[in-house]
């Protein structure tokens, strides 16, 4: 396997706090996940705190011996907050307060000045920095001007055209199979400008093999789906799943 796998427990959080209670339990799943061979571990703290809540990242950061990424906003509060538990590296994504998750990458050509503050204070304390963006040269371009060292390609359109009766009809296997053009572009020319490349959203066992196979894709980043599946089959199987589809076995 040439990929990292960085599992997102975000959804288990969500079931916590369906209920407001302490379980599921947030440490249980990083341990479990990086047992059954993940590389790292992935939250996404939002502004809302609709799920993982800012004491998740302060044991998360205690517990996780792998890799903890931290996804937030390019805000004030976002940045002092990461400033202050050091996290391995923080990905910056848009936020919408009405949208059910992540509705797309960050627009950072339209954002440059508070993206750019907000890498530098984080590259600053030492923390790695990447912007999560749709596969564009020039949100690439802005990424690279702002000082991020990564860039996660975001896969949501790739992702909707390999989901049920879409995937099975002609037009949309065909734009399934441009869109997979656009990210592979994407990911060269990040690669190309100095920049690593990850990937994700949306991502499932089914359809990760295609993007798997573009070398420039150093690291995926994959939750919903394999917190489903193990509802099924178990968190430590429904990792190492993952994993064997991410390296085509």
């Amino acid at each position: 396997m040439n990929q990292r796998l960085n599992v997102n427990i975000d959804h288990v959080a969500t079931v916590r706090e369906a209920r407001k209670t302490i379980e599921p339990s947030i440490i249980a799943a990083a341990v479990i996940c990086e047992h059954a061979g993940a590389h790292g571990i992935t939250v996404h703290l939002r502004q809302d705190r609709r799920h993982i809540q800012d004491k998740d990242i302060s044991l998360l950061r205690e517990v996780v011996t792998t890799y903890l990424n931290v996804e937030m906003a390019a805000t004030t509060e976002m940045v002092k907050i990461a400033l202050a538990i050091k996290p391995d590296s923080v990905t910056l994504v848009p936020e919408n307060p009405n949208e059910v998750t992540t509705e797309g990458g960050l627009d950072v050509a339209s954002n440059f000045e508070a993206v750019s503050l907000a890498i530098k204070d984080l590259r600053d304390a030492g923390i790695f920095t990447s912007v999560f963006i749709d596969p564009e040269e020039k949100q690439i371009e802005a990424a690279k001007r702002a000082g991020a060292q990564q860039i996660e390609i975001c896969t949501a359109e790739y992702a909707d055209l390999t989901i049920g009766a879409k995937s099975s009809h002609s037009a949309g296997l065909e734009r399934a199979t441009e869109e997979i053009r656009r990210v592979r572009n994407a990911a060269q020319i990040a690669k190309n400008s100095g920049l690593i490349v990850a990937a994700g959203h949306g991502l499932t066992y089914r359809n990760v093999a295609a993007l798997a196979v573009i070398s420039e894709i150093t690291e995926f980043n994959i939750g919903h789906n394999i917190i489903s599946h193990s509802i099924f089959v178990g968190l430590n199987q429904a990792v190492k799943e993952m994993i064997n589809a991410i390296s085509n076995k």
